[in-house]
């Protein structure tokens, strides 16, 4: 995996990440650092990496065991330590599954495999960080 992140110029705090998939994203700092607001701050992109490879987890999981899931969000909170590096201390992925007649088990189980054994990320960011989880199945029948 390779990707390249290229600084837009003088007066900015703007990058353009390309990877190797040929998508190309854009990040900008904060205001108080001279960025625009052209994009996501890195860190928050950081989050919503950890989001998608949960979300997919979940989501191949819960159809593997032939439920019948519709939607699945996943709302992310994070702390980060007061100093630097400002890792994040504590993450707390909340999962709104919804579907027909979903079994409760089910998407517990999946979410606990997707933070212990499959979410490259959620382990990654688990060597620094407290993550927790948990969810709420509504049902679409």
């Amino acid at each position: 995996m390779q990707t390249r992140v290229q600084w837009m110029g003088p007066g900015q705090m703007s990058f353009v990440a390309n990877a190797d998939s040929g998508h190309a994203l854009v990040m900008d700092g904060s205001a108080e650092i001279g960025g625009h607001n052209l994009g996501a701050r890195p860190m928050e992109m950081l989050l919503m990496g950890l989001g998608g490879c949960a979300s997919i987890d979940v989501v191949m999981i819960l159809q593997k065991s032939r439920q019948a899931i519709q939607q699945c969000v996943v709302e992310i909170q994070a702390e980060r330590a007061d100093t630097d590096p400002k890792v994040f201390t504590k993450i707390h992925l909340h999962f709104m599954v919804s579907g027909k007649a979903l079994d409760p088990k089910r998407v517990a189980h999946a979410i606990s495999l997707s933070a212990e054994k499959y979410c490259s990320a959620s382990v990654m960011l688990g060597k620094t960080a407290e993550i927790t989880h948990d969810f709420t199945v509504v049902d679409e029948s």
